[in-house]
């Protein structure tokens, strides 16, 4: 009997949108699509590295308990140097709230991660190692997180150069690549809820929120955004009609993520191309997480009988 052809999951960069991951993965494993391997650029490597600890559903049920702004929060704020914000404590709490991994060797399946070398452009996949480093790396926003020094080189944010990686899934020798776009500019049909915070739970009404360490991060960070917008104001003197700091930089960034990745995937295209409906949403619109996720998984819902015709 042949073997069964395996699958490699691209999973794009895109901030607030990366949540459109869950529900990509959610559709794949309901449809009984096996996944392999898992390449990840910024947020995607953050969802792929919790679904290959097994923790895709903690993850899910933490986003859709906060109260979706506050997950930015988890950030330190530094005085801006190299960086506005120095993420490695919050991010270590964010990722090991899930899950006890620490290293590439403990996933249940093979995960890389790109990143930038900031000296020479170049691309850099981490795949060994110790897991923390390589998702400060990936996700550290240019202007917004500090840089992160790895193995000598240091490391910005992977989307700036791969922003969906399908070439480093190719390199893995999957024999089918699935990619997940999310800057592809395409709008939702469905409208957001008008009150975006009424559309979560409130504190006590989750399972997740019976854990008591969440209960003090919720109360910790419970006016960190406030004092985050105000902090940044008051280091720029800006005033209040001028597009604020973390817009310009999350806008431009997209805007020039959404032509690298047209010109990637017509060089390198995948197999099967998702593109959730996730236009709408800015880059830190954290709190629209429902909706989020249901756009990846009608994304995959709607390309599945392609999917499932390629590993026939």
């Amino acid at each position: 009997m042949a073997s069964r052809k395996t699958v490699g999951l691209a999973l794009g960069s895109g901030s607030s949108r990366g949540w459109a991951h869950i529900g990509a993965i959610e559709a794949l494993e309901e449809e009984n699509i096996p996944i392999d391997y898992v390449v990840g650029s910024s947020v995607g490597s953050y969802v792929g590295a919790l679904y290959a600890c097994g923790s895709l559903q903690s993850l899910k049920e933490f986003v859709l308990s906060m109260d979706g702004k506050k997950v930015f929060s988890y950030f330190d704020v530094v005085f801006p140097r190299s960086g506005i914000l120095n993420g490695t404590k919050r991010l270590k709490e964010l990722f090991s709230f899930h899950t006890d991994a620490e290293d590439f060797s403990e996933l249940r399946i093979p995960v890389m991660m790109v990143a930038t070398d900031l000296a020479t452009g170049k691309k850099v996949v981490l795949k060994s190692g110790n897991i923390l480093n390589a998702l400060r790396a990936t996700m550290s926003i240019p202007g917004l997180f500090a840089p992160v020094r790895v193995k000598g080189r240091w490391l910005v944010d992977g989307g700036l150069v791969d922003p969906v990686p399908v070439g480093a899934a190719r390199a893995l020798e999957a024999d089918v690549v699935i990619a997940v776009d999310l800057n592809s500019g395409l709008v939702s049909h469905k409208k957001p809820p008008e009150s975006s915070i009424s559309a979560f739970p409130r504190k006590g009404d989750s399972p997740a929120y019976n854990s008591e360490l969440l209960k003090k991060m919720v109360d910790y960070y419970e006016h960190a955004e406030t004092s985050f917008t105000n902090k940044i104001s008051e280091l720029l003197h800006r005033e209040s009609s001028t597009p604020d700091i973390i817009d310009t930089v999350m806008n431009s960034i997209n805007i020039m993520q959404e032509r690298i990745t047209r010109i990637n995937l017509a060089v390198e295209p995948p197999d099967v191309l998702i593109q959730p409906r996730v236009g709408q949403l800015k880059m830190m619109d954290f709190d629209q997480v429902e909706q989020t996720i249901e756009e990846g998984y009608v994304g995959v819902k709607d390309k599945i009988a392609d999917i499932k015709k390629l590993l026939e």
